[in-house]
């Protein structure tokens, strides 16, 4: 039978190919670039190279949300790699330029050592298992240049509904915490790992008022942690997903 030909590899294509009308946050978050805007014009002013024509390549990039804002606050040199067919047309429809179908490893293995400023891989590393993690990063070692970052975005092991993240997707394998992302980095030659909490973007009333709310909600966590361990928590990230920043 065609369909059990390759029954380890193939489930992952047939979800691949239907990925945005069977998942409702993914369709929700293609429609809603502008509510995201404020996020993600943090993400890029904060953790992008200064120079807007540093070359940089989002893989798994989606719809590409991510290339979207970096392009609309100055980059030039960016482009996405998606492997689903559902997500680079959903791209072309929104007329995100820049965002192609096609393998993340295969993109890496194809590109010349030193040769990028950055690489961002965005809810997309925990899909693969430790082994492949560790290859993946390898690789984009060395395509980055020296002093290149790579920026990811990933569930939060440590966080009180971390469980909402960690199963949103059927593909997805596992969480990372800020300890285990930077031992892998670490493993893997990169330096300076740094981990930021996912905040409420305050830009207007109803924002101003979730971040407001989240600080007392943070320090009650403090206060939890505090309580069961005697560590202060003041660098614990207690959001479902955070930033990892690696440095070559």
């Amino acid at each position: 039978m065609d369909n059990e030909q390759n029954p380890a590899t193939d489930w992952r294509q047939r979800f691949l190919a239907r990925y945005v009308s069977t998942h409702a946050a993914v369709s929700d978050a293609a429609g809603n670039l502008d509510r995201r805007w404020p996020f993600l014009e943090k993400l890029v002013r904060e953790h992008f190279p200064a120079d807007r024509d540093a070359k940089i390549v989002d893989l798994g990039c989606g719809h590409g949300a991510i290339v979207w804002a970096a392009r609309r606050l100055g980059y030039r040199n960016i482009e996405g790699v998606d492997a689903s067919p559902e997500q680079v047309a959903m791209a072309a429809q929104l007329r995100i330029d820049g965002v192609r179908q096609g393998d993340l490893m295969a993109t890496l293995r194809a590109a010349p050592s030193d040769s990028h400023d950055a690489i961002v891989l965005f809810d997309l590393y925990h899909y693969f298992d430790p082994a492949t993690q560790l290859r993946l990063a390898d690789e984009v070692r060395r395509v980055l240049k020296p002093g290149g970052r790579f920026i990811m975005h990933l569930p939060n092991g440590e966080a009180l509904f971390a469980g909402r993240v960690r199963y949103w997707d059927i593909m997805a394998t596992g969480s990372f915490t800020r300890r285990s992302i930077e031992q892998l980095m670490l493993v893997c030659d990169f330096r300076d790992v740094t981990c930021h909490e996912d905040q409420p973007v305050a830009h207007g009333l109803k924002s101003m008022a979730r971040y407001v709310v989240w600080k007392l909600v943070r320090f009650v966590l403090r206060l939890a942690l505090a309580a069961e361990t005697g560590e202060t928590g003041r660098d614990a990230i207690f959001s479902q997903t955070f930033l990892a920043v690696a440095r070559k």
